[in-house]
């Protein structure tokens, strides 16, 4: 036991809370939004505006969630979990009413200072509620059909509310994070083992339906699956996109062209640069080694938060934290497999990297309940 450990009685409980604090995750999370900021000046042609100053503040904002999330016990988080995902439902019924039209789908609400993403929202909820769900159910009870069915449902019902806007990136991490929370929480592989059988069915159902009264995506949904089999098939329409992409992939190398010397970004050929597709201007301008860099961040967070996650002892603590991580990194890994071809386009972006409002805040939030989960759970004394 460490001198700080043995005298932890004698500090304030407000300081012994900073101390707690996994101050090496706040640095990797400030050093890949660092990268963020990096890459959103470059594709500005060297300027702060119109993506990187924003960016920052909104950083720091969330920076200050993370430690207010953090600093509340996590008993608390526990007890309202029912009420953030109630909250994330309404929120996103209001979407259908209220909600503000960007890029051909209806996915905002127009706050005035920021335009919230009620989906991004929904994700950390649904984690929270799962994780509550299991916190109380029994052991026992947690391959029961039953039981099993709830926690399906309350999946199913902000998948479809969100997959109606259309968000089909989201819909998937909502899908998948609420997997791996039962998975962890200790379901049955053979009820994941059906739901894998039935989503070969639906995969061909999804073909099928093309063209019909009732297919299941719209058409720009279907023109993104062409172009992820075949990109060349239509290089300067739906797939211009990737083919840009590829290129810009390609052309960096192993070392890259050299910061603000991107020249699929400077001259305007990758398309959402600033966004969805910012990863692959990182790695023109920085090559694989910047692009293995930037994953091993993302890796070393996953590997802070499992952590985490194994060292208490306190269920609800432990399944959220797994939840955050899992969710983590389908969201970075969906980015980063889309724009290399290896998955459809589907308008996930790059977690802390790419531009955007709602999104950070948010992630900031999420890492402020794990923050909470590491700082609140028992030590020994």
């Amino acid at each position: 036991m460490s001198y700080l450990e043995h005298n932890i009685k004698t500090i304030p409980s407000g300081w012994r809370k900073v101390l707690f604090v996994n101050w090496a995750l706040v640095l990797l999370l400030t050093a890949v939004a660092g990268v963020g900021f990096m890459m959103l000046y470059s594709v500005a042609g060297g300027s702060m505006t119109p993506w990187a100053e924003p960016q920052m503040k909104r950083f720091a904002l969330g920076l200050a969630a993370m430690f207010i999330v953090a600093f509340i016990p996590i008993w608390f988080w526990r007890n309202v979990a029912a009420v953030a995902y109630l909250a994330s439902l309404i929120l996103l019924i209001l979407v259908e009413f209220i909600g503000t039209v960007g890029m051909g789908a209806q996915r905002w609400i127009d706050l005035g200072f920021i335009m919230l993403q009620p989906s991004e929202l929904t994700k950390i909820a649904l984690v929270m509620l799962l994780a509550g769900y299991y916190d109380v159910l029994p052991v026992k009870k947690v391959s029961h059909p039953l039981f099993v069915a709830i926690p399906v449902v309350l999946i199913l019902l902000p998948t479809f509310l969100v997959l109606k806007q259309p968000d089909l990136g989201t819909s998937l991490l909502l899908v998948m994070g609420g997997a791996v929370v039962m998975f962890a929480a200790g379901v049955h592989w053979a009820y994941f083992a059906a739901v894998t059988a039935m989503g070969a069915g639906l995969v061909g159902g999804v073909f099928a339906s093309r063209g019909t009264t009732w297919q299941f995506l719209q058409d720009y949904q279907y023109r993104r699956i062409d172009t992820f089999l075949d990109p060349a098939s239509d290089p300067l329409g739906a797939g211009y996109h990737i083919t840009q992409s590829k290129i810009a992939l390609g052309s960096g190398g192993w070392t890259g062209r050299g910061f603000m010397q991107g020249t699929q970004s400077r001259l305007n050929f990758l398309p959402e640069k600033h966004t969805d597709f910012i990863f692959t201007t990182l790695a023109e301008e920085f090559g694989f080694i910047g692009g293995f860099s930037l994953l091993g961040l993302y890796a070393l967070i996953l590997l802070f938060c499992l952590s985490a996650a194994f060292k208490t002892k306190d269920r609800f603590s432990s399944l959220l934290i797994i939840g955050i991580a899992a969710t983590f990194f389908f969201f970075f890994a969906l980015n980063m497999s889309m724009v290399m071809g290896l998955a459809p386009v589907v308008g996930v972006p790059l977690p802390l990297v790419s531009y955007g409002g709602s999104a950070m805040l948010v992630l900031m939030a999420a890492f402020g309940l794990v923050q909470s989960a590491h700082i609140h759970r028992p030590r020994g004394r």
